[in-house]
């Protein structure tokens, strides 16, 4: 099939473009209001954008009434924001906090979730999360929607810390990613999550080169 996404002429009963770039991770976003006020939403429009340095991104939509989004808002305004990483543990909370939206309310707090101060930034991460990343904002790329008065936020924020439980590194200094289970979104109300790992090299790699695809810096050989 072919279809025109500004017409959307699928002719589907459900649009299928969300579930046309799959998995995407949860970017469980905390923040806190210039009043002090945490707030802890989901965004399934994340990914990392670069690692020397290291950035993240995730996107929100405004809301119907135009007004942005309370994760967008803060993280501009206070110029900080924690990118925590959801799991399947943990995908109960990531689901009630998604349906909060009255401004001004603790979602940490509603979903029974544990605030841990973070090191260089002042929004909380969220303790039974195993990664966390402590973001400056970099900027906001606004998108425009085909909906009139609408758009969406790209928020890029630069990594300037990184929080692993010790818990989930292995012997050989990996994060154990099939222990944590990442949870991802497909797409509709389909979710899945990390259960298996398999490894993939091209023939003739090199030491070097696995420290560079792995994010490190490669030394002279």
């Amino acid at each position: 099939m072919f279809y025109e996404p500004q017409k959307n002429d699928h002719g589907l009963r459900f649009a299928p473009f969300k579930s046309c770039v799959v998995p995407r991770p949860i970017a469980w976003i905390s923040t806190v209001n210039a009043s002090g006020v945490v707030n802890l939403a989901p965004f399934s429009q994340s990914n990392i954008l670069g690692w020397d340095p290291p950035y993240v991104m995730f996107s929100a939509f405004t809301r119907f009434d135009g007004r942005r989004k309370d994760s967008v808002a803060n993280a501009e305004e206070t110029g900080e924001f924690i990118f925590n990483m959801a799991t399947y543990a943990l995908r109960d909370a990531v689901v009630l906090t998604s349906a909060i939206e009255e401004a001004g309310l603790d979602e940490m707090a509603q979903a029974g979730l544990t605030p841990v101060p973070s090191r260089l930034v002042k929004p909380p991460r969220v303790a039974e999360c195993p990664i966390s990343l402590e973001c400056k904002h970099y900027q906001t790329t606004i998108l425009p929607s085909d909906t009139e008065g609408l758009f969406n936020s790209v928020v890029v924020g630069r990594v300037i810390g990184i929080h692993i439980d010790d818990s989930v590194i292995t012997s050989t200094g990996k994060i154990d990613v099939a222990k944590i289970r990442p949870l991802a979104r497909l797409g509709y109300l389909d979710y899945t999550s990390v259960t298996d790992v398999f490894e993939m090299r091209p023939a003739g790699t090199t030491a070097s080169s696995v420290i560079g695809m792995s994010g490190g810096r490669i030394a002279a050989e």
